[in-house]
């Protein structure tokens, strides 16, 4: 069932009810008792789905063959190696006497 949303046009009080949607839209105002009432054209709310299985990847084709080995990323892959640092110079030998 969904929430609309209603504006009287006497008082301005505004509210929102949950009703069905087979159900005729309200008329008198529940603060100042007038029939004045406008159903307002709402947002909505944002489809929300619950639960497993619900990802953008579930329903895409899958890859056969070398593509998708070449496409899939290795879970083995090691990051690049920072590039080493040069070795530290030894201290100069001091002539032997």
């Amino acid at each position: 069932m969904p929430t609309y949303e209603y504006a009287c046009r006497k008082c301005g009080h505004r509210f929102e009810k949950f009703q069905p949607m087979r159900d005729e839209p309200l008329v008198k105002c529940p603060k100042c008792g007038r029939a004045a009432l406008k159903r307002l054209v709402g947002g909505g709310g944002g489809l929300i789905f619950k639960g497993s299985g619900f990802y953008s990847t579930d329903y895409r084709k899958k890859e056969k063959g070398k593509e998708a080995a070449a496409a899939a990323p290795s879970g083995d892959a090691k990051p690049a190696a920072a590039p080493a640092a040069p070795p530290a110079a030894a201290p100069a030998a001091s002539p032997k006497k």
